[in-house]
C-alpha cells in the first residue's frame, strides 16, 4: 500500500520519531520503497544524521556503538536487516545515486591535516578529494565536499566512530559484539570479497550505472600533492560497449571508494607536520612554485605554512574501539590482498584479460595503506598511556605484520607447537615494510624498558612481540632488508642517477601502473625514504645501539621474574586472613614490610605463575632473535643474586654514593616507581602524634592523648621524681613512662639526624594502646570468658590488674638485668 502522495517524505520522517523503534524502521522501508529518488533526496542527509548522529557529537542518533545483540536482540537485528549492504538503506542509496544527486560535506569535520590542506588551498593526494571542493558564494561560511549518495552514507559512517563521544569506562561494552563493529565487518566482507566478485547493486534498472561526478573549475586555484591520474574506471567505461560486459568492472569504484574513505577517515589523524613530511619531493616542489606564483592571485590570501602548522594542533589519540576497528580492516585487507588467484599474483601475470578487483587486490594494501597506517602507528607508539591498554595497539600491528596468517594456503601447525617458518615468499613484504618492522621495534623496546613487567598484562606484551619476531626466518627476512637498505648506492653504477621519490600511495589503483621494477634495493630504499625523506638516520634493527636496548630489556626481565617469584613466596607464607588479622592488630603493621599492591596480588597463584613463564619465555624468544649467548643472560642473574636475600625483601634500589649520602640513579628510581625495590623507612617521630592507624579507633585515640597528655602536665614532677629513684619502684615506672632513646634508633635522613637527636623527651604516660581493637577486642573476650566461669565484671577487672601487675614486674626484672650485661 503505497502512501499519499499529498503528505511529503519530510513529514512521514517526522511523524515517525516518537514511534517505537520496530515500527520507526517499517516506515523508513515504506518510504523509501514507495517513493521516487526526487523526493528522497531532501530527506537523506537528515536520515542519515538520525542514524549515525551528528558530526559534532551533539546528535547520538541510532548509537550503534552501544547496541549489542545480547543486550538488546530485537532492536539489533532490526538495525543489521535495515543498514546491511543489501538492505533498504543502499537501496536508498543506489536509487539516489542513479539520479546522480550530490550532497555537500562540510571540510571542518574532516580530519586534521586534511581540513589544514584544503583550507590552505592545496588538494590532498588523494583522489577521493578532487573534483569535489566547492567554494562558498560571497558572505558564505566554510568549504564543502560535494559528494554523492554512496560517498555521503560512507562518510558519516566511518566519521561516527570519532566524532562520537568515547565510551563510558563504567559501561562494559565489548567492541567485537556491539552493531558497528558488525556493520564495518558486512561492508568490508561485502565490497572487498574474498571469494567471487562485488555484488551488483540492487537497482531498479537493471545494468544502469551511477554516472561519475564531471569534473568542477574550482574558485581557486589547487595545488595538487602528486599526479591527476584518469581513472581507470572512467576510461573502462568509456570504452565498454558490450551491455552484456563483467558488472564488476562498472562496479568496482564502490571497493575503491570504501577502501579510501575508511582509510582517509580512521588513519588520517596525526600532525600537520608528519602528514606534510610524508609527501614527495616532487609535491613539495609543485607547493612551492604555488605559493610563490599565484598566491597572489587568489581571492584571499593563503594561509602561510608556519601559521598554518601552528594554527593546527588538535592533539588526538584513538580509542581502543576505534584501534580494534582498524585492525579488523587491515586483516580483512590482508585476506582480500591474499585471495589473489595463483596465476595473477606476479605482476607479469598482468593483462587485458585481468578484471579490475584482482588489480585492486594487488593495490589495495600497497597504495592505500601501507604509509598511512605507519604513521598512524608511529602516532600511537608515541602518545599511547603506558598502561595495559596498549595491548590493543600492539595486536593491530602484529596483525600487520603477519599477513600469512590470512593467506588462504595456511600451513599446518606442526605437533610440536613450534612456530611456524615463514615462508621466502612474503620477503617482498616484508622488505617494503621494513620500517613497520625495525622503526616500530625499537619503539616498543622504549615502551617496554619504562613500563613494569611484573604487571602479567605488561609482561603478556612483551612475550607477545618476541613470539611474532622469532618466527623462523623472519629475523633473517628482517634482516637482508636492512642489508639491502645500507648498500651503498655506488655499488651499482646503474643506479646512481635515481630519484628516490615517494610513490603515490594514496592514488587511485586505477591509475597507470609504474614500470615494474626488479631491483630490491631500489624498493626498500624507496620505501624508507619515502615514509622518512631522504635525510632520515635509520638504526638498524640488528645493530649495536638496539642491541645494547635489547639487553636493557633482558636485564629488566630478570629483575622483574625475580619480583614476581618473591611475591608468589610473600603470598604463600600469608595466610589468607592475614588481612583481617592486620586490622584486628594481631599481625605486623609495619607498612613497609610488604611489596606495594600490584595487579599480581589481586589474580591470585596461577596469574604470578603465567607472569613468571610469559617472561621466560620473552627472554628465550630475544636471545633466539639477537643471538644472545647464554653467558651474557647468566651474568644478570647472578649480578641480581648477589646482592638479595633469600625472599627479595632487602634488595636496595640502584644508587651511587654522593656526599650527602646516597643518590638514586635512573635505573633505581624505575625501580622503585615499580615497586622492584625500596629502601627500608622507619617512623622517627613522637610516636603520640604519628598518623592514627586503620586498626586504632580515631574517637578513642584523640580522647585518650587529650586525657594522658593532661596527666603529664598535672603530674611532670612527680613522674620525674619517681623515674629518678634507684630501687625497684623507679626501674618500675622508667619501664612505664620512659621512651626508648632516639639515639638507638637508625635515623636513615642525613639532613634531619641533628634535629631529631636534640629532641629529648622527659618521662610520661601514654594510654593510646587502649584506643586500638586489639586492646579492646581483649578485654571484651577477656569479659565474656569471665562470665561463662561466673566471674562479675569488677572482680574480673581486678584480676586483669593484678596479672598485668605481675607482667609488669617480670619484665621489670628482665629490663634491668639486660642493661646490667649491657658493655
Amino acid at each position: 500500500m503505497a502512501f499519499p502522495h499529498l503528505q511529503q517524505p519530510s513529514s512521514l520522517l517526522a511523524d515517525s520519531i516518537n514511534k517505537p523503534f520496530a515500527q520507526r524502521c517499517q516506515d523508513l522501508v515504506k518510504v523509501i520503497e514507495d517513493f521516487p529518488a526526487k523526493e528522497l533526496h531532501s530527506i537523506f542527509p537528515l536520515l542519515v544524521e538520525s542514524i549515525f548522529g551528528s558530526l559534532d557529537g551533539v546528535l547520538v542518533g541510532w548509537n550503534l556503538r552501544c547496541l549489542q545483540g545480547r543486550v538488546n536482540p530485537v532492536e539489533y537485528s532490526i538495525v543489521m536487516e535495515f543498514l546491511d549492504p543489501g538492505g533498504p538503506m543502499m537501496k536508498l542509496v543506489y536509487k539516489l545515486q542513479a539520479e546522480d544527486y550530490k550532497f555537500d560535506f562540510p571540510v571542518s569535520y574532516l580530519p586534521g591535516p586534511v581540513k589544514a590542506s584544503i583550507q590552505e588551498h592545496i588538494l590532498p593526494d588523494s583522489p577521493l578529494y578532487h573534483n569535489k571542493v566547492q567554494f562558498p558564494p560571497t558572505g558564505g561560511l566554510g568549504l564543502n565536499l560535494a559528494l554523492n549518495p554512496f560517498e555521503y552514507y560512507i562518510f558519516f559512517f566511518a566519521l561516527s566512530l570519532i566524532t562520537q563521544k568515547p565510551l563510558p569506562v563504567s559501561l562494559r561494552i565489548r567492541t567485537s559484539d556491539c552493531a558497528y563493529f558488525t556493520l564495518v565487518d558486512r561492508y568490508l566482507s561485502w565490497f572487498l570479497p574474498t571469494e567471487g566478485s562485488v555484488p551488483p547493486p540492487l537497482s531498479s534498472s537493471p545494468g544502469g550505472t551511477s554516472p561519475s561526478p564531471a569534473p568542477r573549475t574550482p574558485a581557486m586555484p589547487f595545488a595538487s600533492y602528486g599526479l591527476h591520474h584518469t581513472s581507470l574506471l572512467k576510461r573502462h567505461i568509456s570504452h565498454q560497449t558490450s551491455v552484456n560486459a563483467d558488472p564488476t568492472s562498472q562496479e568496482i569504484w564502490r571497493s575503491e571508494t570504501l577502501l579510501q574513505v575508511f582509510v582517509e577517515m580512521w588513519l588520517h589523524h596525526y600532525s600537520l607536520e608528519m602528514y606534510q613530511k610524508m609527501q614527495s619531493p616532487h609535491a613539495k616542489l609543485e607547493v612551492l612554485h604555488y605559493r610563490l606564483s599565484v598566491s597572489s592571485a587568489l581571492h584571499s590570501p593563503a594561509q602561510p605554512s608556519l601559521q598554518a602548522l601552528h594554527a593546527y594542533q588538535e592533539s588526538f589519540t584513538p580509542s581502543e574501539e576505534h584501534v580494534l576497528v582498524v585492525r579488523l580492516l587491515l586483516k580483512h585487507l590482508h585476506a582480500f590482498a591474499n585471495s589473489l588467484k595463483p596465476e595473477q599474483v606476479s605482476p607479469s601475470a598482468h593483462s587485458h584479460a585481468t578484471s579490475p578487483l584482482e588489480e585492486f587486490k594487488r593495490a589495495a594494501v600497497p597504495r592505500f595503506v601501507q604509509q598511512k597506517l605507519y604513521l598512524f602507528l608511529q602516532h600511537c607508539f608515541g602518545h599511547w598511556p603506558l598502561d595495559a591498554s596498549f595491548r590493543a595497539v600492539l595486536e593491530m600491528w602484529l596483525s600487520y605484520l603477519q599477513p600469512w596468517r590470512y593467506a588462504s594456503e595456511k600451513q599446518v601447525q606442526s605437533s610440536d607447537s613450534q612456530p611456524r617458518c615463514v615462508s621466502e615468499k612474503w620477503a617482498p613484504f616484508v622488505q617494503e615494510n621494513l620500517l613497520v618492522y625495525t622503526k616500530l621495534f625499537v619503539g616498543f623496546l622504549n615502551r617496554a624498558l619504562r613500563t613494569d613487567l611484573v604487571s602479567p598484562k605488561n609482561a603478556l606484551m612483551v612475550f607477545r612481540v618476541a613470539k611474532v619476531f622469532a618466527q623462523p626466518n623472519l629475523a633473517e627476512m628482517i634482516q637482508k632488508g636492512e642489508q639491502l637498505f645500507l648498500e651503498p648506492e655506488l655499488v651499482i653504477p646503474h643506479r646512481q642517477h635515481r630519484l628516490f621519490t615517494a610513490p603515490t600511495v594514496t592514488g587511485s589503483f586505477l591509475s597507470p601502473w609504474p614500470p615494474a621494477v626488479t631491483d630490491a634495493s631500489f624498493k626498500v630504499k624507496s620505501h624508507v625514504y619515502s615514509l622518512e625523506g631522504q635525510d632520515c638516520k635509520y638504526t638498524p634493527m640488528f645493530g649495536p645501539e638496539v642491541r645494547t636496548l635489547v639487553l636493557r630489556l633482558a636485564q629488566l626481565i630478570t629483575q622483574a621474574k625475580q619480583t614476581a617469584r618473591s611475591i608468589s613466596d610473600q603470598c604463600v607464607e600469608s595466610p589468607s586472613g592475614r588481612s583481617f588479622l592486620s586490622w584486628l592488630g594481631f599481625s605486623p603493621t609495619d607498612p613497609n614490610s610488604c611489596y606495594p599492591a600490584n595487579d599480581l596480588d589481586e589474580m591470585g597463584q596461577d596469574s604470578i605463575r603465567k607472569t613468571d613463564e610469559y617472561l621466560e619465555k620473552a627472554l628465550e624468544y630475544l636471545r633466539q632473535i639477537f643471538r644472545l649467548s647464554e653467558a651474557q643472560l647468566a651474568q644478570f642473574t647472578l649480578a641480581l643474586g648477589t646482592i638479595q636475600d633469600e625472599n627479595g625483601k632487602k634488595q636496595l634500589p640502584d644508587c651511587i654514593v654522593g656526599e650527602d649520602g646516597l643518590i638514586l640513579t635512573p635505573l633505581g628510581r624505575y625501580q622503585i616507581i615499580n615497586g622492584l625495590r625500596r629502601f627500608e623507612i622507619e617512623y622517627q617521630g613522637d610516636s603520640e602524634l604519628q598518623p592514627i592507624r586503620s586498626y586504632e579507633n580515631a574517637s578513642l585515640v584523640r580522647a585518650l592523648f587529650r586525657l594522658s597528655s593532661a596527666i603529664n602536665r598535672r603530674f611532670a614532677g612527680q613522674m620525674v621524681a619517681l623515674c629518678s629513684r634507684d630501687d625497684f619502684l623507679g626501674s618500675f615506672c622508667r619501664y612505664h613512662l620512659i621512651e626508648p632513646a632516639l639515639a638507638n634508633r637508625h635515623l636513615l635522613s642525613p639532613v634531619g639526624r641533628r634535629q631529631a637527636v636534640n629532641q629529648a623527651r622527659g618521662p610520661r604516660l601514654s594510654l593510646r594502646f587502649l584506643g586500638s581493637y586489639r586492646t579492646l577486642l581483649s578485654f571484651l573476650l577477656a569479659f565474656v570468658m569471665g562470665s561463662l566461669l561466673c566471674i562479675r565484671p569488677l572482680p574480673c577487672t581486678l584480676l586483669l590488674v593484678l596479672g598485668y601487675l605481675l607482667y609488669a614486674m617480670a619484665m621489670t626484672l628482665l629490663t634491668e638485668r639486660g642493661k646490667l650485661h649491657q658493655p
